[in-house]
């Protein structure tokens, strides 16, 4: 705890972050330090309740709803995704990953629902951004940090599959697009938007009260402010309280749109580390779970990526740790990063669960010291 309480206040002391939540977890023994402000003006103290725009850790909840309904029936790990998404029924793939984007090839196969779990589409961001292939994804796959700015599902499945992929389907790892289009599949096959599905099948199960993809006027005072780090090392406000997630967005991203708590992520946290179990109530079956949280990548699928995934492999919406090659990489860790300064994950050898939230963006994959430190500390402890 007082490790935890140190790394905090140090970096909120020195002015990297305004304020932030620690979360470690081991059963029921649960340490929460909050540092800190809600905003540089200090307006109101950082609190356990915070609420933040959590980006990318997003994506372990996503695919969480996909297999819920894989398990319905609804869904088949490996049924072609065109049967929901037509539009990308006869994709397009550039010869080599070097090649311009008007040398294409056909897919060879089509892309299936077990693709998309585990980001192997064949859409997606490598290591190198300067691919030729990639310069009219980031058209489409803008910021999700910026949801604002985004069409409407249709229309922006429309756009993607005009953007010839960049390895075949299931070739290699790429990040981003697949859960982004995950979110799309979970609404055409379940026939609910997206936020309605979550809310009904996930967070009502769980007790996940806080989550969502807009935060309503009564819990805005808890809202935390996000900044963009300016190269003076100053912070500038992106976006406030009364700003994008005030209302819903017409793309609900599953990749990066929820906002959320410590506690509500803990929640599902601990449903993942109980086999899909939680308060008597199950969520997902253990098989579920094992595929979820298991790497599904060879070494040669995560070759090229470790820009983001720094040596260690995916499972289904995160990251999975396969080397001990960092103080904090423990082998079987499963969880992930967001691009808004969150960062979230379980290590199910030790049942711990680790959640930090801050509202400072990370201005590359490469998580900063803050997050870092975070992570020494939990493996210390």
């Amino acid at each position: 705890m007082n490790a935890l309480h140190d790394t905090l206040h140090r970096y909120v002391d020195d002015g990297s972050v305004p304020g932030a939540v620690g979360l470690v977890a081991h059963g029921d023994d649960v340490q929460v330090v909050a540092a800190g402000s809600i905003d540089v003006e200090g307006s109101a103290p950082m609190e356990r309740d915070s609420l933040f725009r959590i980006a990318s850790i997003t994506k372990p909840i996503t695919a969480a709803a996909v297999l819920l309904l894989v398990e319905e029936g609804q869904l088949a790990l490996d049924a072609p995704i065109d049967q929901w998404l037509p539009e990308l029924a006869k994709p397009s793939v550039v010869r080599t990953p070097d090649a311009p984007v008007d040398d294409v090839v056909p897919a060879t196969r089509p892309i299936t629902v077990e693709d998309l779990l585990s980001s192997r589409t064949g859409w997606g961001f490598p290591a190198d951004f300067s691919l030729p292939a990639v310069q009219p994804l980031f058209a489409v796959q803008k910021d999700g940090r910026s949801l604002r700015n985004w069409p409407d599902p249709d229309t922006w499945l429309g756009l993607l599959a005009q953007v010839p992929m960049l390895h075949q389907p299931g070739d290699a790892w790429l990040y981003g697009t697949s859960s982004d289009l995950q979110g799309i599949l979970i609404a055409r096959a379940s026939g609910r938007t997206l936020p309605d599905f979550l809310a009904e099948r996930v967070f009502e199960p769980l007790g996940m009260t806080d989550t969502a993809f807009e935060v309503p006027a009564v819990k805005r005072h808890r809202f935390t402010s996000y900044y963009t780090p300016n190269p003076d090392g100053t912070l500038a406000l992106t976006d406030g309280p009364e700003g994008q997630w005030s209302r819903l967005p017409r793309f609900h991203s599953g990749g990066g749109g929820l906002v959320s708590t410590a506690d509500d992520w803990l929640a599902f946290a601990r449903m993942l580390l109980n086999s899909g179990e939680t308060g008597g109530r199950r969520l997902l079956t253990p098989a579920s779970v094992h595929r979820m949280t298991t790497n599904h990548l060879t070494t040669g699928q995560r070759a090229g990526v470790e820009l983001f995934l720094e040596g260690q492999g995916w499972g289904y919406g995160g990251q999975v740790d396969v080397t001990a090659s960092a103080p904090w990489n423990v082998p079987g860790r499963y969880g992930w990063a967001g691009g808004t300064g969150t960062t979230a994950h379980i290590v199910p050898s030790t049942g711990t669960v680790a959640i930090l939230l801050t509202q400072v963006a990370m201005d590359s994959p490469e998580p900063p010291p803050l997050m870092r430190d975070f992570w020494s500390g939990v493996v210390r402890g």
